[in-house]
């Protein structure tokens, strides 16, 4: 069980609220977030730095419970399609990768996976969207119930702590005269480039 209430109900609200719905990928989202708040507290600034291997809902939750977010430059993104973050603490190099495990979605898992490859071909029909909903239900609640051990495999951080964000000088792309930071411009036929004209001009 969730044990010490460090996520309240009414926190799981206001996450749910900022996030826009309920569901498990959210769910999954707070429980990462409330090993994160346990065993390294909430980001002061920096201080705390969250690597995210998804852009799924959960992300959302680690952004609004943990202080970890993209504007200050302590949740950094990996286009790996995985449900694992990696949390680190800087004042000690504290930190620690969650994985998701494989039954995370309890036993409604492969009800929602079937319903899910139909929804994508072909559409669901009104009891399927019953039952659709209803498993979604059922998994958010698996994922808030279990202990965290059964949700997460619990491994060593891959890497160092990631260096602090810093602050880049501003460039004016050649092409478009939009404003970018010097660490996303290109070189391409003599110009300075930002990279939508890059992408514009290679494939030409």
């Amino acid at each position: 069980m969730m044990g010490e209430k460090i996520i309240t109900e009414e926190l799981i609200k206001q996450t749910t609220s900022f996030h826009g719905h309920w569901c498990p990928g959210l769910a999954i989202g707070i429980r990462a977030s409330e090993w994160a708040l346990k065993e390294m507290g909430k980001a002061p600034d920096e201080e705390i730095v969250a690597v995210v291997e998804t852009d799924m809902c959960g992300v959302d939750a680690i952004q609004y419970l943990t202080g970890c977010t993209f504007g200050k430059g302590n949740l950094i993104h990996k286009d790996y399609g995985k449900n694992a973050f990696t949390f680190y603490r800087r004042k000690d190099g504290k930190a620690a990768r969650l994985i998701e495990r494989a039954g995370i979605y309890g036993d409604t898992g492969a009800t929602m996976g079937k319903l899910h490859q139909k929804m994508l071909k072909e559409g669901l029909t009104e009891e399927e969207k019953k039952v659709w909903r209803e498993a979604r239900t059922a998994a958010s609640k698996y994922i808030m119930d279990s202990d965290l051990t059964e949700l997460f495999e619990i491994k060593p951080a891959v890497g160092p702590v990631p260096k602090m964000a810093r602050i880049v000088t501003p460039m004016v792309c050649e092409a478009c005269g939009e404003t970018v930071m010097e660490t996303r411009t290109r070189h391409f036929g003599g110009q300075l480039l930002c990279i939508p004209c890059f992408e514009i001009r290679e494939k030409r």
